[in-house]
């Protein structure tokens, strides 16, 4: 089944062409400001496709509480004016053909799960680490959505006071040691520090691990998924995981040394995730 596959982003919007079992004429715009330019964009693009292949729908990715039952996008993104209204509905009659949509961390799940580092599992967990952290849970090779569209939402979960996006994400980790420190350093480049004989570097940088370590050893142990994969920039760092997984052995022998100790890969998709996991979506659900 050809389509068209949208990957909507607070900055670009990237296309594609699902053709012959794959992603082609990739290719990025300019996110719009306002709807109407949206709307303009889109079925200009999606209009373009359908002059070079015949296809049978629109396959989307996008940011916020994608509710796929009613077609409205609830909680808040970079792009408020795609929220709370029924967009579905709207981009169906401007396109002419069926459209599906799905959040744009779940969608990387799919993506994935059908062709990345989730390839052949039946069960798996999604944690993107960025300025935040987000993330997809996968059972029986679909979305668990949850009953409040909160599934993944792993950032939300707490330690005593905190939550794992105060502790263990990049950014917090560069607040907390330039608060420390008086400097204005990013994250990639605090983690490196820590190797580098920075005491303060180094004790940030064990917050982010053992906080991220303990949420996906949690995880691990509430549903037991057959991966738990890692994504976002940090994923870039040859460090990440060896360090994790020395984390983890730590907490499973405090813990229980007879628990199943998690199997963390790394994204292998990258820029094509959510393109390739919507065009998954608009297979389950078409």
């Amino acid at each position: 089944m050809n389509l068209a596959a949208i990957d909507i982003g607070g900055t670009t919007i990237k296309i594609a062409t699902w053709k012959d079992g794959k992603l082609q004429n990739k290719h990025a715009v300019d996110t719009p400001k306002d709807l109407d330019t949206f709307y303009s964009v889109l079925t200009d693009e999606v209009n373009k496709i359908k002059e070079d292949t015949d296809i049978k729908g629109v396959a989307i990715s996008a940011p916020g509480a994608v509710n796929q039952k009613t077609g409205i996008i609830g909680g808040t993104s970079a792009l408020p004016y795609i929220h709370n209204f029924k967009i579905v509905d709207e981009l169906e009659k401007r396109f002419e053909l069926p459209v599906s949509m799905e959040n744009d961390a779940n969608s990387a799940a799919l993506g994935e799960l059908a062709e990345g580092a989730g390839k052949g599992s039946d069960s798996m967990a999604f944690f993107v680490i960025g300025t935040g952290i987000g993330g997809a849970i996968i059972i029986n090779q679909k979305v668990w959505h949850g009953a409040h569209l909160f599934g993944g939402e792993f950032g939300y979960m707490g330690f005593d006071t905190e939550s794992v996006s105060d502790l263990a994400s990049p950014v917090a980790m560069a607040n907390r040691y330039n608060e420390r420190t008086g400097k204005k350093l990013d994250g990639k480049t605090v983690f490196a520090l820590a190797d580098e004989d920075d005491p303060v570097a180094s004790d940030e940088r064990q917050t982010l691990i053992h906080s991220l370590a303990l949420a996906i050893y949690n995880v691990q142990q509430s549903f037991d998924p057959k991966k738990i994969v890692i994504g976002g920039g940090i994923s870039n760092n040859p460090e990440l995981i060896p360090l994790l997984n020395r984390e983890i052995d730590h907490i499973q022998t405090q813990i229980n040394p007879s628990s199943i100790k998690p199997e963390i890969v790394l994204c292998s998709l990258k820029s094509d995730a959510n393109l390739r996991g919507a065009v998954a979506n608009f297979g389950q659900t078409h």
